[in-house]
Order: C-alpha cells, then sequence, then structure tokens
C-alpha cells in the first residue's frame, strides 16, 4: 500500500504510549477496509526505525512495552531532562520509590506484603502510585479477606524504558562499591503529609 510507512508514523506519533502491531493493524484495516498482513506492517516498520536512525533526526523509533514509540536520541537527553525538571514540579518521595520497586519485583503483591517487607503503611505512597498510574490493580488475592493486588502499569513500563519485566536490573546490579569515597548525593523528594507511618 502506498504510504504505508506514513500512515503507521502518524499513529506512532499520535500514541501517547506505545502502540501495539495489533492496534496499529486494527486502525489501518478499520479505514481502508482491507486486511494488513503482519509481516507488511514490520517491513514498514523497519524501514521507519531505519530511516529516523539518520542524524537528520533528534528522534528515534523504540519498540519498547511490546509496542513502538517515539523517543528521543541518547544524544539529546539532557536537553529533554533539563526541560522536564525545570517544567515537572512533582516527583516521587523514597517512600513511594520503595513501594514502586518492590511492586515491580515481586508482583502481583498486596499492601499487607508491601508493609511486611517496609515494615511502615503504605496506604499513602499506593496511593500516589495509583494517581500517577505507574501501577494498576491486578485482582485479588485468594488469602484472607482477598485483599487487591498491585503490579506495574504499562505507563511504568514507558516510563522506565523497558521492553519487559526482564529488563529490570538485576539487585547484584545495586551492590556499592567497596572503596567508595564520600557520601552519596541526596536524592529530591516530594514533600509529603507528615504522617507518622510514611517517616
Amino acid at each position: 500500500m502506498e504510504k504505508l510507512q506514513q500512515h503507521i508514523e502518524a499513529l506512532i506519533f499520535a500514541s501517547d504510549q506505545p502502540i501495539t502491531l495489533p492496534e496499529i493493524r486494527e486502525c489501518l484495516e478499520a479505514i481502508f477496509e482491507t486486511p494488513f498482513e503482519d509481516a507488511d506492517l514490520e517491513q514498514a516498520l523497519e524501514g521507519l526505525m531505519t530511516r529516523y536512525q539518520e542524524e537528520l533526526y533528534a528522534l528515534e523509533i523504540v519498540p519498547i512495552a511490546n509496542g513502538y514509540q517515539f523517543l528521543s536520541k541518547g544524544a539529546y537527553h539532557h536537553t529533554v531532562g533539563t526541560f522536564l525538571k525545570q517544567t515537572t514540579k512533582k516527583r516521587l518521595s523514597r517512600a513511594a520509590l520503595e513501594t514502586l520497586s518492590i511492586i515491580a519485583y515481586k508482583q502481583p503483591v498486596s499492601k499487607g506484603e508491601l508493609e511486611l517487607i517496609r515494615g511502615v503503611s503504605c496506604d499513602y505512597s499506593i496511593q500516589k502510585l495509583l494517581e500517577k498510574e505507574l501501577v494498576s490493580i491486578e485482582g485479588r488475592s485468594d488469602g484472607p479477606g482477598r485483599p487487591l493486588l498491585y503490579g506495574t502499569s504499562a505507563k511504568f513500563m514507558d516510563y522506565f524504558g523497558l521492553r519487559d519485566l526482564r529488563d529490570l536490573p538485576k539487585p547484584k546490579d545495586f551492590k556499592i562499591p567497596d572503596n567508595q569515597i564520600g557520601e552519596q548525593a541526596p536524592i529530591e523528594e516530594e514533600s509529603e503529609p507528615q504522617i507518622q507511618e510514611e517517616e
């Protein structure tokens, strides 16, 4: 089909999250009322990704979270990062980051299990993570009281640039070198309500 790449390019650009191959096919088939083969769509996507590898473009099309999305190239991350720091005031607190990390590695996980690991109440952190759509409710446990189970969302995968959960860093990657000198820089935190459990 003529200009297939441009139609796919427009869909990727218009989507605020990674768009999957089935979503692309469904949309194109609805518009043109004709079936599309996955092989043809994949060939068009490969052509697009190759084109955006040229130095002319600051963006690239990246396969991520089981879909495709426009992202800025590494050479421009600092520029984009500076802009986002200037425009984004809300950051995750240390408590929310800890809670998110546990959910990412232990999912699906209940609030009780989170609190057992962290040793404090996680109500506020879970609420904030749900509001930011970084975690989602995955169902209910079969245990007593059938508590809600939490897992990471597609937005989490997108935000951290993960194709799937196997791309999460392994615990051994976090080891602090024995010969480290000086103190680590403090983590910028969003101020939280003064609740004793979250301190």
